[in-house]
């Protein structure tokens, strides 16, 4: 079967044809790409057609597709059964890598995404502090938990309206949104409800609204106000944790929260998250403590040795000075052949994650990257498609770059690259 034919036939029988909304291609136009083989840092669409992947599954493939030794314990595991549903050793294996490589995790619990992580997270901020209000930032994206998934109401600190249908105005209003690196929006909305604030969440380099790093001291005044307010600071580093860093960006910048989401990398390709703390915060979490959570495929041992052989992997082999060197050089010949084309843009880079933004403006929060041309940016996606380079279908994304990719490949990308903008 082709794309065509595979698009047709899942429209009939999954909403959008899709299973998660940006996989229809709706924000760049054209056909949905069906990929059905990686190896690498290529894929294979239902045509038969290569792409060098810079999409990297949304960011968890750090050691590209079908990684040997990720392979081979997946195969091995997969032979002695699917899951167990009790404890298995590969979570405990894994737990201890978590607590090895970052920084402020001593205890760890395992769920199977992302939204799980920052679900929980949350839930357990509310819970020790006693405590309801959760502040969080304007383009921000923390999964679709009904408390995260807000937008922002005018002026600085109003309470959030719901970002979508099914969401009813109660629970929204118990989400302040303000915005990103913005240091008198931090501290007006303390002075006005540091009393109820259970926690603030943020992504440490935001990657939702595209990749927009913290500025100087933004950080550092999270860790101070929370800590003096009696709030938990948690950072989710679904997309940052183990990819800037083997400690993710808490260890990159030195700030350490009291809560870290972790996912994508965390399972080297399979559905895996978890939430880690300190001790003393993670013993309040069930059966230690009176915060509930559970989940029947928590801890799934194929998942488990995914994860196992992927973070082994970046330890044992240090991989980011050479992966930050890479992204450079292919972020930076991108500007290049956009510049001599006279397209203005703007590139916001943190280590081996990147966004192409096509504006003027320096890129610091969600309301400068929204004025990036994204009619633009729908059709660069398009060129490059035609040429073979994979990029997230969606302005608001990250670039990755991976293992996988040699000087050959980034040299072969930027020519691509150069031969899609010049039918821009």
């Amino acid at each position: 079967m082709n794309n065509r034919k595979i698009v047709q036939e899942a429209l009939e029988l999954m909403p959008g044809g899709v299973n998660s909304p940006v996989r229809a291609f709706k924000a760049v136009g054209g056909e949905p790409v069906v990929l059905v083989k990686g190896r690498g840092c290529r894929v294979w669409d239902a045509d038969g057609k290569e792409y060098i992947d810079f999409l990297a599954s949304w960011g968890p493939l750090i050691l590209g597709h079908a990684h040997p030794k990720v392979v081979k314990a997946v195969k091995d595991e997969v032979e002695k059964g699917l899951s167990f549903g009790l404890t298995n050793p590969h979570e405990v294996k894994l737990a201890q890598l978590v607590v090895e490589m970052v920084p402020s995790v001593e205890k760890v619990r395992f769920v199977n995404s992302g939204t799980e992580a920052t679900m929980s997270a949350v839930r357990l901020a509310r819970g020790v502090t006693g405590k309801k209000l959760v502040v969080k930032f304007d383009g921000c994206y923390h999964g679709h938990y009904d408390s995260l998934l807000v937008s922002a109401g005018s002026g600085v600190a109003t309470f959030a309206i719901p970002g979508t249908p099914g969401i009813p105005e109660e629970i929204a209003n118990l989400t302040l949104v303000i915005p990103f690196n913005d240091e008198s929006a931090v501290r007006e909305v303390f002075e006005k409800h540091g009393e109820e604030i259970a926690c603030v969440i943020v992504e440490p380099v935001a990657g939702n609204m595209g990749v927009v790093p913290p500025k100087e001291g933004f950080l550092e005044l999270l860790r101070e106000i929370t800590r003096d307010s009696g709030s938990l600071l948690i950072f989710d580093e679904v997309i940052t944790g183990f990819r800037l860093s083997k400690g993710g960006a808490q260890e990159l910048f030195g700030v350490e929260p009291d809560i870290t989401c972790m996912g994508k990398v965390l399972g080297g390709g399979m559905p895996v998250g978890a939430y880690g703390g300190k001790k003393e915060i993670m013993s309040q979490v069930a059966p230690e403590g009176p915060v509930y959570q559970a989940g029947t495929l928590s801890g799934n041992p194929v998942a488990m040795v995914a994860g196992v052989e992927t973070l082994k992997e970046l330890r044992d082999s240090e991989p980011y000075g050479e992966l930050d060197r890479k992204a450079d050089k292919l972020s930076k010949g991108v500007s290049k052949i956009l510049k001599d084309k006279g397209i203005p843009h703007r590139i916001n880079r943190v280590g081996s994650m990147f966004t192409v933004f096509f504006t003027e403006r320096e890129v610091y929060d969600f309301e400068s990257a929204k004025s990036s041309d994204t009619e633009l940016f729908g059709r660069f996606f398009q060129k490059l498609l035609e040429k073979g380079v994979l990029i997230p279908p969606a302005q608001f994304e990250a670039w990755f770059v991976s293992t996988a990719h040699e000087e050959e490949h980034i040299e072969d990308a930027l020519n691509r690259v150069e031969d899609a903008v010049k039918e821009l």
